[in-house]
């Protein structure tokens, strides 16, 4: 045991009166909804000099969120503190072994992108990557898919998702023209105005498979048992993945580790993918403004 300063405590009424200008200071700059509770929990010491940790925790009804704050020793001062792990780069880790690769396989720049297969935004997404950023680099650049079908949202995403990888297991090529008919015709297959009964798009979604698995001359009934069976357990392992990463929407893109979301434009997604290719020693290609009118078929290897 030893001698330890401690912050003297502060009477009721000084107390009371801190805790509110606390409560109003971060209501203001973290605009926080007035129907959320804001309570401070207790004071205890932190790793930074003349400071104390604080947790705050913002509630709505069951939703809870705790977010810890540091807090002055002579009270004057409030901050917030976040650490980043630098032994690690952001992305890195994602598991893609056995995931179809386009572009090429060597390639020293990788985007991994968690797709939806019938989400509007990852259909854009899927324009803007192919053909046109696909084109412009050429060998530069590969191209890895993950799953992570919004199933709360998008009713067949999940069986899509399990068909394309049914297809996966045979024809790497297959699975990718699958993925571009699916975003081509996500429309068709929902129906208008999405009132497609589930049955029936997960019908269209069924046909279109075999219909690739026959001209990529797999062997069909294989891929009839896989589609039958709706094994969701790869999808699942995928979208733990997603989870882990913090993705909670889609399409997110991982451009050697950079974080992406939303559905970029062709020039905030190039912008990326040049950095990325400056930084392990690339040149990027000279941008001409021309966009490749129709759609190309890109070589693929199984991932590693």
């Amino acid at each position: 045991m030893g001698c330890k300063a401690q912050t003297p405590p502060a009477s009721n009424a000084l107390q009371a009166k801190l805790d509110r200008q606390i409560q109003l200071t971060i209501r203001s700059q973290f605009n926080v909804p007035p129907d959320y509770t804001v309570t401070l929990g207790d004071r205890s010491k932190s790793d930074i000099d003349g400071f104390d940790t604080l947790p705050v925790t913002f509630s709505n009804g069951s939703q809870k969120k705790t977010t810890v704050f540091l807090i002055s020793k002579d009270n004057n001062t409030l901050a917030r503190l976040e650490k980043f792990d630098l032994t690690k780069a952001p992305g890195s880790g994602i598991n893609v072994l056995g995931r179809p690769i386009r572009g090429n396989p060597k390639a020293k720049v990788t985007i991994i992108n968690f797709d939806d297969l019938e989400c509007p935004f990852c259909a854009r997404m899927h324009e803007v990557l192919f053909p046109a950023t696909e084109q412009h680099y050429g060998n530069q650049v590969r191209y890895i898919y993950l799953d992570f079908p919004l199933v709360q949202l998008h009713p067949w995403a999940m069986h899509g998702a399990v068909d394309v990888n049914c297809l996966a297991d045979q024809s790497p090529t297959g699975y990718w023209n699958l993925v571009d008919t699916f975003h081509s015709k996500s429309d068709e297959i929902s129906g208008a105005r999405g009132q497609e009964s589930l049955a029936a798009s997960v019908k269209k979604v069924d046909d279109l498979t075999l219909a690739e698995g026959k001209r990529d001359n797999v062997d069909m009934g294989k891929l009839q048992a896989c589609i039958s069976k709706q094994d969701e357990s790869v999808i699942r392992a995928s979208m733990q993945q997603g989870d882990a990463l913090g993705v909670d929407g889609t399409p997110t893109m991982f451009v050697n580790g950079e974080r992406a979301t939303g559905a970029l434009s062709q020039d905030m997604l190039w912008t990326i993918i040049d950095r990325a290719l400056r930084d392990v020693g690339e040149v990027p290609p000279p941008d001409n403004n021309s966009a490749p009118a129709t759609p190309a078929k890109a070589a693929t290897a199984p991932g590693n």
